[in-house]
């Protein structure tokens, strides 16, 4: 799926010097050591190995070149990659490096779904020749199979058994197998981590896979737009780390950022076109990553309400309250439908896989009031013709959302997510049982604990104001989260503040507290640059990666965790 259409070969001179190699990825930091990659090609002699043979070729069988055993210093110590490897055989021998005339060898073909996980790796690597079907795996040579059935591009990740993985480096060679092209990729994180470290790995076997499966970044490029291309490389960035979700906020007060055909007068003048978005999208998918698109309501709408200032919500002295939107108002709902189907028909889902959405839902100003019903009267006489007498402005909130989430549903969304402070004690009505909680703050009116969601037998994802909340120019006593904060004090277990939440073990595992997301906000949006904000997240990112992966106190150092960070 990340190549659909391969660029042709270029045929290469029958002599010619070796390039000059390094690896590319989406960060700054994307120069290899010289103990790495390029000396490894120099080992054996220069092979001019740049070129990927075209799909289905036999020409190493029809003319096969002396399986020569490449010669280099024995890769030493564990594999150093981030996150940490969960399993390490050690065994006697040199362990793997690149070299002269090594291939990437995919038994299942040039048409399988793998190929294009092969053919990545190859490039990342200087220009590796990929080989297909019935090869002699020879001397240096990456051997890429699958373990499970052989399926379509993008087999959809159903638990973290997808996305696990074995390398084994043994005889100078290297095999890569896994269940599905996820775990496929993920093995070609570790190689090309571990190339870039230490200049390859260690003889013997690794068995990984992640312990909680949804581990990502958020983006708020409402209040702040990014570029696509910046939005690309951080995709590029989280992929490499083994991180699968990017939540994508992308309407606020402060603008409505994706192009919009059924409402343009909404769309700030700086935003996404929906060929940008598909482009993102389509990226994101290449990279096993899943977007999570959040349009959020009743609050946070202040860039649609400026063009319709009649649905603003007022109080009972007849305030404008910036950003809600007044959910009494018979024309409210259809207003915010039609924006919900028109960016969940952009943001489409493979077959078969998680189709998420986030509906917000966190702010809503009426209910930040010490008495919704007397500062809001027009909601309350909504709610008790709604919901009868005894019905209440937060029935009529949690309605508002349970409807927004059939909307979603009916475009084929199916993993529907709130912020906590849009799930409320509401006596006549619930939110959706099939609701996931985001958990950020436990400072709002009629706060929560994280435990009551748990023991609800709701699910809970982590977002942590604490620790994950990186909010331009530090408003509201916000400070900029640090990566050794993160590695040496949190887990996906600390929900809010710094504790782990005071419930029974059975409710803290994957299956209940699936993961975590790193979440940028843009409250202060002229307070730093793109470029500050992608070199402030870098760390963050790379120890949330490491603590959502594997469930152990990390084995380095924080000193050792951020060297090697440095390194990849």
């Amino acid at each position: 799926m990340s190549n659909p259409m391969r660029p042709p070969r270029t045929p290469r001179p029958s002599a010619s010097p070796c390039p000059r190699t390094t690896i590319r990825s989406g960060t700054a930091r994307s120069a290899l050591p010289a103990v790495a990659l390029t000396g490894a090609l120099l080992l054996a002699g220069c092979s001019g190995t740049a070129d990927t043979e075209p799909p289905g070729s036999t020409s190493a069988k029809m003319n096969p070149s002396p399986a020569t055993t490449p010669t280099w210093a024995p890769v030493t110590g564990s594999p150093q990659v981030i996150p940490a490897v969960r399993s390490f055989r050690r065994a006697d021998g040199r362990g793997w490096r690149p070299s002269s005339g090594a291939r990437v060898v995919v038994p299942a073909g040039a048409k399988s779904n793998v190929a294009d996980e092969a053919q990545r790796l190859a490039k990342e690597l200087g220009g590796m020749t990929v080989v297909y079907g019935d090869q002699t795996v020879r001397p240096g040579d990456i051997e890429v199979k699958l373990s499970g059935k052989n399926g379509a591009d993008n087999v959809p990740v159903q638990s973290t058994a997808d996305e696990a993985y074995t390398l084994t480096a043994s005889g100078t060679r290297l095999t890569l197998t896994a269940p599905t092209d996820a775990g496929i990729f993920y093995g070609t994180r570790t190689i090309k981590q571990a190339v870039r470290a230490a200049g390859g790995l260690p003889e013997g076997t690794i068995e990984d896979r992640p312990d909680r499966p949804q581990r990502g970044m958020s983006l708020d490029n409402a209040r702040k737009p990014y570029t696509q291309d910046w939005i690309e490389a951080r995709l590029r960035e989280i992929a490499d780390l083994k991180l699968n979700q990017f939540q994508l906020h992308f309407s606020d007060d402060q603008g409505f950022r994706i192009q919009s055909d059924t409402h343009p007068e909404v769309v700030s003048a700086d935003h996404l076109t929906k060929a940008q978005v598909r482009q993102i999208i389509a990226l994101a998918r290449s990279l096993h990553i899943s977007v999570v698109p959040e349009l959020d309501s009743p609050g946070h709408l202040g860039a649609v309400l400026d063009h319709y200032p009649d649905l603003r919500l007022r109080n009972a002295q007849g305030r404008v309250i910036p950003g809600a939107i007044d959910i009494s108002n018979p024309k409210a709902a259809p207003l915010i439908d039609s924006l919900l189907k028109e960016m969940s028909e952009l943001f489409t889902n493979p077959k078969g896989a998680p189709a998420y959405w986030h509906l917000g839902g966190d702010e809503y100003q009426a209910l930040m009031s010490s008495s919704p019903s007397t500062s809001y009267p027009q909601l309350a006489r909504a709610a008790r013709q709604k919901y009868g007498s005894g019905g209440t402005v937060e029935d009529l909130t949690t309605g508002w959302l349970n409807d927004r989430q059939k909307t979603v549903e009916a475009k084929g969304k199916n993993r529907i997510e709130a912020w906590n402070d849009g799930f409320f004690a509401s006596p006549r009505v619930s939110a959706d049982k099939n609701r996931m909680v985001d958990y950020w703050t436990g400072k709002e009116t009629g706060k929560r604990d994280p435990a009551s969601f748990l023991r609800e037998g709701r699910n809970v994802m982590n977002f942590n104001d604490e620790y994950l909340y990186y909010v331009l120019g530090e408003p509201n006593q916000f400070t900029y989260p640090t990566g050794q904060r993160i590695y040496q004090s949190w887990t996906p277990m600390v929900l809010r503040g710094t504790q782990p939440v005071a419930v029974p073990a059975s409710m803290t595992g994957p299956g209940r507290i699936p993961g975590a997301r790193f979440a940028i906000w843009s409250d202060r949006s002229q307070a730093q640059t793109q470029q500050q904000v992608a070199a402030g997240i870098r760390l963050p990112l790379a120890a949330l990666a490491q603590k959502t992966w594997d469930p152990r106190t990390p084995a380095l150092s924080w000193a050792a965790f951020q060297a090697l960070a440095n390194r990849v």
